[in-house]
């Protein structure tokens, strides 16, 4: 039996730790996604990346606080972001104060 194109006998592909797979992105995916919106956070957009970078840690630790060894990206990005988010919000709310000379 000849197996036609696309259709192959094996039933797994060789590659299957793809980075994006038909249920979404996988977990060692989101934590480094999430670190680097972490660190670019700290730079512009701290208030958007920053909640961008915590929910991508948490979801990257698989909604739990046990991970093993590999799970330090996804934690990585949860701490840094929950950094971020406080100090952009910290200046935002010196930003707004009176006699800060932004109005």
């Amino acid at each position: 039996m000849m197996a036609g194109f696309g259709h192959g006998t094996r039933r797994y592909p060789r590659s299957r730790g793809r980075t994006w797979s038909r249920t979404g992105p996988d977990r060692a995916t989101l934590g480094i996604i999430g670190v680097i919106c972490a660190i670019a956070g700290f730079f512009v957009l701290g208030i958007i990346l920053g909640p961008v970078a915590i929910v991508c840690g948490w979801l990257a630790m698989g909604r739990t606080w046990s991970g093993g060894n590999r799970a330090w990206p996804a934690l990585v990005a949860f701490v840094l972001g929950a950094i971020d988010t406080l100090l952009a919000i910290i200046w935002l709310v010196g930003a707004a104060t009176p006699g800060s000379g932004l109005f």
